[in-house]
Parts: C-alpha cells; sequence; structure tokens
C-alpha cells in the first residue's frame, strides 16, 4: 500500500504543468499579459491600479 501513495506522488509530479508554459485559455488575460500587466486575484499592489479582468473576468489585470 505504502508503495501506491509513492506511485501517486511521483505520478503528480510528472503531470504538473510548468508556470507559463501553456497557452492562456482566456482572451482578455492574453491582452493583458501582452501589455506588460499582470494578473491577481486580491487587490493590485499599492503601486499598481486595475486596468481590466483576467480569467474570463474572475481576476484583475493589473498595471503601473
Amino acid at each position: 500500500m505504502r508503495i501506491l501513495y509513492l506511485l501517486f506522488a511521483v505520478l503528480l509530479l510528472l503531470f504538473q504543468a510548468a508556470p507559463g508554459s501553456a497557452d492562456p485559455l482566456f482572451a482578455d488575460t492574453m491582452e493583458c499579459r501582452s501589455q506588460g500587466n499582470f494578473c491577481r486575484a486580491g487587490a493590485c499592489p499599492p503601486t499598481f491600479a486595475a486596468s481590466g479582468s483576467c480569467h474570463g473576468g474572475l481576476l484583475k489585470c493589473c498595471s503601473k
């Protein structure tokens, strides 16, 4: 039984995608990142302002 847990952990590591390796699925996310901005779930940091949305309106696009 212990080998199954180890096998499961190894499989999770093998199939985990690296951040940024996949193409963005949403057009608003691609537009935000093409302008040099970034997406964030909460409020933008103090020196940044929300300039749009990302991931179909779920996240905010933060810009300087």
